[in-house]
């Protein structure tokens, strides 16, 4: 009963009708005409012959704030007083519910998007790489991997750098070894060629760029291996536009073995062979090859000299050796007006020797004309060849004169349109 009394003052009870005949009386044994425990009057209650008194009193002001004594106990409205129940709180929480809602519509969107562009562009859905991370294609022959291009990748005229265009292409090489399972501890040798300290080195690098890639353009490349006579290996690469499967650059390289120790090279060791053969393709290079000598090319008859060229820390790879993508910025600091006026559309780069820390360099370029003519500088086609040789100018290991890198580059007026001739070229041909 001192519960029902204690939830009585909580909530608000409306009395019972008295019965019939019945009167009201403050005596001992009467039953009341109502019970309002917020009265402020004394009631006693009788109920199976057992009488209870309950006292309530008025709330008195303390501090500003209600309270009330019942039964000895003070009690404060605010603190112990719950919130009334209502219809309008006991409703669910809409915001989360309405947020379900969305999260189901967004992913059943998402679902129907898919299935659309699947029956349209089947391609589209088996290119998609949405990790960059690339994967193997082409019955595990052939890898592939999609880049952005970001904005410290492009130069003065809002395009890629060739040196940007040959990263990806070093850059999916590795991720080729490494997604085939053959990456070892070296910078990618396979398992066997590390027990052996022996890595890979580039001799003949051959790119031909129809068109430069610019800010936020996605591109896609695929790589993939062939034998190069006995003791070689040649990987080819190509270079598209994703949304539009444009061509935009071809790249053919030429790949011996190098003991880590000794700084010779090698022949192929046959546990090294059996690792590596089954991912050969039987395909004819994507650049043909340009087997013109090059002249011997000195201070005395080149057009322009650059020396003083120092490798830094950043320029070497865990080979510690100057990385190969290194040497063409080095070429081509000794022709800025060339740089400045036409785009890189060929190169050939041959490796002599590697370079290595502490050793100094200068570039030399010589000008031998414009396409076929030979009366020397820009012909009729307003295309430029030029000849570039890197040499050691001493310290570090090398002999000063000696040959680093020889090349041929070709070049195009900055903006021209290209015809798009390379769109005949596909990995499916391989």
């Amino acid at each position: 009963m001192v519960a029902m009394s204690a939830t009585a003052s909580l909530f608000p009870v409306s009395s019972p009708k008295p019965h019939s005949g019945a009167k009201t009386s403050d005596k001992l044994g009467g039953e009341p005409g109502s019970v309002d425990v917020r009265g402020i009057k004394t009631k006693s209650v009788n109920s199976g012959g057992m009488q209870v008194k309950t006292n309530a009193q008025a709330p008195t002001e303390v501090n500003g704030s209600r309270s009330r004594v019942m039964n000895g106990f003070k009690t404060d409205d605010y603190s112990t007083s719950p919130a009334p129940r209502t219809f309008i709180n006991q409703l669910p929480d809409w915001s989360m519910l309405l947020a379900a809602i969305t999260t189901i519509f967004l992913a059943a969107e998402k679902q129907w998007m898919m299935l659309e562009w699947k029956t349209k562009r089947p391609d589209m859905i088996a290119d998609m790489d949405p990790f960059g991370l690339g994967r193997i294609v082409q019955d595990g022959l052939v890898f592939r991997q999609n880049f952005s291009i970001r904005s410290y990748e492009i130069g003065a005229d809002r395009s890629a750098s060739i040196e940007t265009l040959m990263n990806h292409l070093q850059e999916t090489a590795l991720n080729h070894v490494k997604s085939a399972g053959l990456l070892g501890d070296g910078f990618g040798s396979t398992p066997e060629m590390c027990k052996k300290n022996l890595f890979w080195v580039v001799t003949k690098m051959q790119v031909i760029v129809d068109r430069y890639p610019t800010w936020g353009d996605v591109v896609q490349v695929d790589t993939w291996v062939a034998p190069n006579g006995k003791n070689g290996m040649r990987r080819d690469w190509l270079l598209r536009d994703y949304k539009t499967g444009e061509i935009l650059t071809r790249a053919s390289s030429n790949w011996v073995m190098m003991n880590k120790e000794t700084r010779r090279l090698s022949k192929i060791p046959d546990e090294v062979r059996g690792e590596i053969e089954h991912y050969f393709v039987d395909a004819p290079p994507v650049v043909e090859d340009d087997s013109r000598k090059l002249s011997k090319l000195d201070e005395s008859t080149a057009d322009y000299v650059r020396d003083g060229l120092i490798p830094r820390w950043s320029d070497l790879d865990v080979n510690q050796h100057v990385n190969n993508v290194k040497y063409i910025g080095w070429i081509l600091e000794s022709a800025p007006q060339v740089v400045e006026k036409y785009e890189l559309a060929r190169i050939t780069l041959e490796y002599r020797r590697e370079c290595r820390k502490d050793s100094v360099l200068k570039s030399l370029t010589s000008v031998l004309g414009g396409g076929d003519d030979d009366n020397g500088g820009i012909g009729d086609s307003g295309r430029v060849d030029c000849q570039h040789v890197l040499l050691f100018a001493g310290g570090g290991d090398g002999t000063p004169g000696g040959e680093i890198v020889k090349g041929r580059t070709q070049w195009r007026p900055k903006y021209e349109k290209q015809d798009g001739s390379a769109d005949h070229f596909s990995a499916g041909n391989v």
